[in-house]
């Protein structure tokens, strides 16, 4: 018997240990009356996800290419996690380290969580939008190349900016926010909550396509059931609006993936995307 307590012990020390992530190259609050703390106060979970569970203080956590090329694209992430909490290090740090990888500079953003507050989430991705833009210079980033890419609730969160940004949802606080906040290009990785409660056939009110949004590369798989309409609507969208937008389909793969591998064709996503943002971009 002690020997099988004793081995519980050490397997529930294991899953809740600590996951080591890469250290950004530079980490900014989002909020100037929320400034960032020497030691961050984000309330966290372990086991084989790094879960952000509370996020007081917005923030956005630049990770620049080594293999980039002078004036480079940038793309802003956003982490799923159903508004109510971040995938850290799935939807997030792994992302900014595949993209560092092909030659892209890389800003994973912590939004408010928890509480399913999708307008204070809108407002962090807009001012960190912002933000990103006015440090194109010192970062070496192409200030017209600066797309998002969101997982789940960040998908939602990355359509919500592509399709919001005409103006901002808080007063201007600084010459960041005098700068565009639209994305130039959107990548959605099985994006949520892309419909209408009543009728998932239908995008939701919030996510109004125009032939000003700026062109998107989407994946979803079909056994994504809850979810997968989302995907279909936006394509839908960007068809109408005569916008472009590039869907891939599978059938099987499920939910929640990122970029970690599986034995579905899904897990060659990266490639297909990695492909597309050289296009789009010219990079």
């Amino acid at each position: 018997m002690k020997y099988l307590c004793l081995s519980a012990f050490l397997l529930l020390t294991l899953a809740a240990a600590p996951i080591e992530t890469p250290e950004p190259d530079e980490r900014i609050a989002v909020w100037p009356d929320r400034p960032l703390l020497d030691q961050s106060d984000d309330e966290v979970s372990y086991k084989n996800i790094i879960r952000i569970t509370k996020v007081k203080r917005p923030a956005i956590e630049f990770y620049k290419s080594k293999n980039a090329k002078p004036n480079a694209p940038a793309v802003v992430i956003f982490p799923g996690g159903g508004y109510n909490v971040l995938a850290y290090d799935l939807e997030g740090t792994e992302i900014a380290e595949w993209l560092n990888s092909i030659g892209i500079h890389a800003v994973v953003v912590k939004y408010t969580v928890p509480g399913n507050q999708r307008e204070a989430a809108l407002k962090d991705a807009q001012r960190a939008m912002g933000i990103v833009r006015s440090k194109a210079k010192d970062w070496g980033i192409n200030p017209e190349q600066i797309g998002v890419l969101g997982f789940s609730a960040g998908g939602h969160l990355a359509a919500n900016l592509s399709t919001n940004y005409q103006k901002r949802n808080y007063e201007a606080i600084d010459a960041a926010d005098k700068l565009s906040c639209r994305p130039d290009f959107t990548v959605l990785i099985y994006p949520a909550y892309i419909y209408e409660k009543e009728d998932k056939r239908k995008s939701a009110p919030e996510i109004k396509v125009t032939a000003q949004t700026p062109p998107a590369f989407i994946v979803q798989t079909l056994d994504d059931r809850r979810l997968v309409d989302s995907a279909f609507n936006y394509t839908r969208d960007l068809k109408d609006a005569e916008v472009d937008g590039e869907l891939h389909l599978y059938a099987k793969g499920g939910h929640g993936y990122g970029l970690r591998p599986s034995e579905n064709p899904i897990s060659g996503w990266p490639k297909l995307c990695g492909d597309w943002l050289k296009r789009t971009t010219g990079n």
